[in-house]
């Protein structure tokens, strides 16, 4: 089966550009706190997206997630040609909800705010109908990593593919009860249904003195780039730090910058179709309403800043959304994107 996804990605690397990008078109996950649910939106040109199904929501929280509610989702494009999702089995508000009695699923003296289990792995090759596990990490055993039976958090997962490794990877922001943040990853089985190695340290602050979370990968030649956010007093929140290994160690650059004043999160990269050029997306949690911010580069030692969804001086728009949160970006073709619309056109 790996030979077969390395070979089927060899193959579209050879096609030319051209032919890719003429083809392409951006999709767009995230999540909005009102439902805890799947959102999705499109764009043909990267700057101008729409939201299928009138932003309702693509799946429910409560029909995947054993906390009833999803966060963070990402999408990633396999070298199997298959869709792989990720998201935090999280409801922030399921006690509002009807879900539980208390505020958190356990403890928050012992387990701090937002404390949940695992993650929601999702798989598809036609981005409609989708299988769905969920992942428990408490039942993992401890090591010298953590002690899993007393994780306090598993947020923020995305899944990449290890070249070297010829596997499915995912790496994700985890803690020991109250403890530090920290970035962890773990190999997943092809049918993305499992994990098939203990979680590894992937990077941390010195010492664990601060937090760490939002990790997203993304590989530009021989060099990977790591965006997080830093919880280091006084510091810039989103960092960005490199490794020519995808497992590490990374190594920060601090040349990263944003312009933003307030506060932000969720860092994801993703590339305009036929450019040099690399969009840098986050989630302005502070900004009332809340909103992405875009800064764009082409060399990873520049960036420009160019505003958020709809403000006046930015291209980058919306036409039928508001409010969404962290969201992640990947290609596909015009032909699934047309498919995508006339199912949920159905579906109204």
């Amino acid at each position: 089966m790996k030979i077969i996804m390395f070979i089927t990605w060899l193959l579209t690397l050879a096609m030319p550009a051209s032919a890719k990008t003429k083809d392409e078109v951006y999709l767009m996950v995230y999540h909005k706190d009102p439902d805890h649910g799947l959102h999705m939106a499109y764009s043909e040109d990267g700057y101008v997206w729409t939201a299928i199904n009138d932003d309702k929501p693509i799946i429910a929280g409560d029909t995947i997630a054993m906390q009833h509610g999803i966060r963070d989702p990402h999408i990633f494009h396999g070298p199997d040609g298959a869709y792989y999702m990720c998201m935090t089995d999280l409801h922030v508000f399921g006690k509002r909800a009807g879900y539980r009695t208390t505020q958190w699923e356990r403890d928050e003296k012992k387990y701090e705010w937002g404390n949940n289990k695992g993650l929601v792995l999702m798989k598809s090759r036609d981005l409609i109908h989708w299988t769905h596990t969920s992942i428990d990490f408490t039942k993992l055993p401890a090591d010298s990593v953590l002690n899993w039976q007393e994780v306090g958090c598993v947020w923020a997962p995305e899944t990449v593919w290890d070249d070297e490794a010829q596997r499915l990877m995912i790496h994700f922001t985890t803690r020991e009860g109250t403890g530090r943040n920290i970035i962890c990853w773990a190999y997943v089985n092809d049918d993305f249904t499992e994990l098939t190695s203990q979680p590894k340290l992937l990077f941390e602050a010195s010492g664990r003195e601060y937090n760490v979370i939002d990790s997203d990968i993304i590989k530009v030649g021989e060099t990977y780039h790591l965006f997080y956010c830093s919880h280091k007093k006084g510091a810039r929140p989103i960092q960005h730090a490199v490794s020519q290994k995808l497992t590490g160690p990374y190594e920060a650059d601090g040349h990263y910058y944003d312009g933003e004043r307030q506060g932000h999160e969720a860092p994801t990269c993703w590339k305009r179709l036929g450019t040099d050029t690399y969009v840098i997306m986050y989630d302005n949690y502070s900004r009332k309403p809340m909103n992405f911010g875009f800064v764009e580069t082409s060399d990873f030692f520049t960036y420009r800043p160019i505003g958020y969804f709809d403000d006046a001086a930015s291209p980058m728009k919306r036409t039928n959304f508001e409010e969404q949160k962290h969201g992640a970006v990947t290609y596909i073709s015009k032909a699934e994107l047309k498919r995508l619309l006339k199912y949920y056109q159905k579906a109204k």
